[in-house]
């Protein structure tokens, strides 16, 4: 028989038993854009050479072998994506987002959200993509039933298992997708805090206490929903492209960046980081730990060969496109991020200086671009059109119209009102100039606008180039919508870009201090 105190020790055992710890390792990457080749420092094309020489990032050979060695060792891995894996280079202009299914469909991805950029060529190519991947595809901020393409398929949110844990998986997405993408006119998008806590409550009802929200909505609207909500463990976030680190003292934020017991992640983008979070979870569900770091994927991971070779292959039709040089660059062009959103950048001058340009002889007084159109920098050196189509991706094509003084400077409003979140509506001109107080209220922050040396004179009209994008509403110019004489039709952004480049070169980077930020 056993004794009282064996039997005490026994029913403890089971206690504790009952109450094990669960923990969880969560790869995750955001913001890949279709880089699936290697990327240099500037986030742009690498050469082979330089690739060689261990002077670039990323890729998906070097994601492959990251993705393969941490599984092997992980405790209970799973792989998720925070969105925009469209757009960027060559692949998704010819590929559109059949690549990027194959690629994660065999690196073994769990999950991921919807990005905005997954919606640039509209609801068909998004289900095209859906079709393919062996994942769930999540958005729960989005009615889709009235869209036809995609109310049968795109999921909320959904369970998966990991030895024998339910594992409550949410999508996000950003509210302004109509305003940033394509989507259409058949899809409501809607605040993400409502969203994330009307799936987490059926998620809990379903008896989920591991709820994990993938989040294409940028680090502050994610730390935002982690306050507002209960329930969400983790999230992984994409969007706002920011780098977290406990130890670089570069980064936005800690990795993880908690709020309560909530842990928030993002790995930079284009594929040159994987970020790797390990969570544990005690019995009720609650994080009771959580520590980890985005790996860079330098010199240092090695490619995998079978990735690499079919990446080598899916190139092939691209090579002449983008091998031709177009120009020389006397000095590398920055098009980085986080300054093509803050204030007057050296791309930004480039290419509003090459559309207008372009149409000096049309009456038109005043180019027109946004900051978030602009996807990288340049370096020194013979410039390839492959280069020039990674800065501009989108097929944008070069659109002319009239617009009163007075709408010119709410269009400058516009591209300021969301300066606090590094959105890419912040305007890059030429032909103007102009000052900026973001310590203003949003709608009173613009001053000292002047077109041609002239001060701006709200009744009359001017002549703007744009791109077809923010013609239309694109990044919320919605007052550009009803021009006069409007016409979208012009060529390639890109190609107009390219011929200037061409036609300037050897091309000096430059800016002149046509945009001034105050704060």
């Amino acid at each position: 028989m056993l004794t009282r105190l064996a039997l005490s020790g026994l029913f403890a055992a089971i206690a504790g038993m009952a109450q094990a710890d669960y923990t969880l390792t969560i790869l995750h990457t955001n913001d890949f854009h279709a880089r699936f080749e290697p990327i240099s420092k500037y986030d742009s094309t690498c050469a082979e050479e330089d690739n060689a020489a261990g002077d670039c990032f990323g890729g998906s050979a070097r994601l492959a072998t990251a993705i393969a060695e941490v599984k092997a060792a992980a405790v209970n891995p799973v792989l998720f994506d925070g969105g925009d894996q469209f757009q960027g280079t060559l692949f998704y202009t010819y590929y559109k987002g059949q690549l990027a299914a194959e690629m994660m469909n065999r690196l073994g991805y769990d999950a991921m959200t919807v990005g905005n950029h997954e919606f640039d060529d509209g609801p068909e190519v998004l289900r095209g993509f859906m079709n393919a991947v062996e994942f769930p595809v999540l958005m729960s901020n989005a009615d889709v039933s009235g869209e036809p393409l995609l109310a049968d398929v795109m999921m909320k949110s959904t369970v998966i298992e990991r030895e024998g844990e339910k594992l409550g998986l949410i999508g996000l997405t950003p509210q302004d997708t109509d305003e940033l993408a394509s989507p259409g006119p058949n899809i409501i998008f809607t605040p993400p805090a409502d969203a994330v806590q009307a799936e987490v409550d059926k998620l809990e009802e379903q008896g989920v206490n591991k709820i994990i929200v993938l989040s294409h909505s940028g680090y502050r609207v994610d730390l935002e929903v982690a306050k507002a909500t209960t329930g969400v463990d983790v999230i992984v976030g994409g969007h706002s492209n920011t780098f977290l680190s406990s130890d670089d003292a570069s980064a936005a934020g800690p990795y993880p960046t908690m709020v309560g017991d909530t842990a928030v992640v993002q790995a930079y983008a284009y594929g040159k980081y994987l970020g790797e979070l390990v969570v544990t979870f005690d019995d009720d569900g609650k994080v009771v730990e959580a520590s980890g770091a985005p790996r860079l994927l330098d010199a240092g991971v090695a490619e995998d060969e079978a990735v690499k070779a079919r990446i080598t292959e899916a190139a092939q039709p691209l090579e002449e496109i983008r091998n031709k040089v177009v120009a020389e660059a006397e000095t590398a062009i920055g098009g980085d991020r986080v300054n093509c959103r803050a204030g007057e950048c050296e791309m930004g001058n480039l290419v509003a200086d090459a559309m207008l340009d372009r149409v000096k002889g049309q009456g038109i007084d005043v180019a027109f671009t946004n900051g978030g159109g602009l996807r990288a920098s340049i370096d020194a050196g013979p410039i390839t059109m492959g280069e020039v189509l990674t800065v501009l991706p989108f097929q944008n094509t070069l659109s002319t119209f009239r617009v009163t003084g007075a709408v010119l400077k709410e269009a400058l409003e516009n591209g300021v009102s969301q300066f606090e979140e590094g959105a890419g509506r912040f305007p890059q001109v030429a032909g103007m100039s102009f000052a900026v107080d973001v310590t203003k209220p949003v709608g009173e922050r613009i001053s000292d606008v002047m077109v041609g040396g002239e001060p701006l004179d709200p009744e009359k009209l001017y002549g703007v180039a744009s791109n077809n994008y923010i013609r239309n509403g694109g990044d919320g110019y919605a007052m550009f919508v009803d021009a006069q004489d409007a016409y979208d039709f012009g060529p390639d952004v890109a190609d107009v870009t390219a011929e200037y480049l061409a036609e300037n070169g050897p091309y000096t980077a430059y800016t002149d201090g046509r945009i001034k930020v105050g704060m």
